[in-house]
């Protein structure tokens, strides 16, 4: 089984996607994960195309396919929450040059948390996401939007298989719009993920398996259906290592890239360090090996 796994990578002024490759091949990752600019605000640097070109240079040079990178959107955007009409046109616009900046540096997926019922029942928080996502669509080509599966904290919509599929069927070009997993939502939302195999049945008779683009691949903090959605690193969460280790080399999900998403490692306040190098290596060869000791 190939398998294609990555991180969550940072992409910043001073070298951008260049810096984004570099950070996932010291990880021997051979895919990954950015957001374009701040998680929280909508500030955006201009794209370098040398950065970009040297990007893609090195990208070949590793056997990265440009296929299996994914772009994750800022989380401010709620397309949910339409009480404010001007910041919900608003952050449409935003959205779509996002979507525009994507294509630009040559990829083609964008995760996105569907949104909060904020002030609104949840159908009505539904029907706002179809209602920007199609807005979105109809002045952006080709970037799929890959809506993730959320742990349900608060008023978080697409919680469950049946909301992603509300979103999904009120969407008029459905050939661009997709799901990401996430063991750890999953978790948290309710879902047994030891029972992997039952859930993608469920998802495939309902949804289709075709629209799972993306899977992030995380440690639980919490309890099965605690709502909370807080990551721990591999092995070391309530969903264990075996668990995780099922799902990455399920052959239903072959071909689909799986990103971590798992905390800094911090041993004595002064060492902190990332843990991705050494979770990808416990998935590649199917054995847990403590890193944090």
């Amino acid at each position: 089984m190939n398998l294609i796994i990555g991180s969550h990578v940072s992409f910043n002024n001073k070298n951008q996607l260049l810096g984004s490759v570099e950070e996932a091949l010291s990880y021997n990752a051979n895919t990954f994960m950015f957001y374009t600019g701040s998680t929280q605000s909508i500030m955006r640097s201009e794209i370098n195309d040398e950065y970009t070109y040297k990007a893609y240079k090195l990208m070949v040079e590793n056997n990265i396919n440009s296929d299996n990178v994914i772009v994750h959107a800022p989380y401010i955007i709620n397309l949910a929450n339409r009480n404010d009409e001007d910041k919900y046109m608003f952050y449409i616009k935003f959205f779509k040059e996002e979507l525009n900046r994507v294509k630009a540096l040559g990829f083609d997926k964008i995760v996105l948390h569907p949104g909060s019922a904020v002030n609104c029942s949840r159908e009505d928080g539904i029907k706002n996401i179809i209602d920007g996502i199609n807005l979105v669509f109809e002045d952006t080509k080709d970037t799929k939007i890959l809506l993730e599966f959320m742990a349900g904290k608060g008023n978080e919509l697409g919680k469950n298989i049946d909301e992603l599929k509300s979103i999904i069927d009120g969407i008029h070009d459905k050939s661009r719009i997709f799901v990401c997993l996430d063991s750890c939502h999953m978790n948290d939302s309710g879902v047994d993920v030891s029972l992997i195999d039952n859930f993608l049945d469920e998802f495939d008779k309902k949804i289709g398996i075709d629209k799972i683009k993306c899977f992030h691949i995380n440690d639980s903090m919490n309890p099965i259906g605690s709502h909370k959605d807080r990551h721990a690193n591999i092995g070391y969460g309530t969903i264990g290592f075996e668990t995780l280790n099922n799902i990455v080399h399920n052959k239903r999900l072959e071909g689909i890239p799986f990103i971590l998403e798992t905390p800094y490692v911090n041993r004595n306040q002064s060492n902190e360090y990332p843990p991705y190098k050494y979770e990808i290596e416990n998935f590649r060869n199917e054995k847990f090996i403590d890193f944090i000791q």
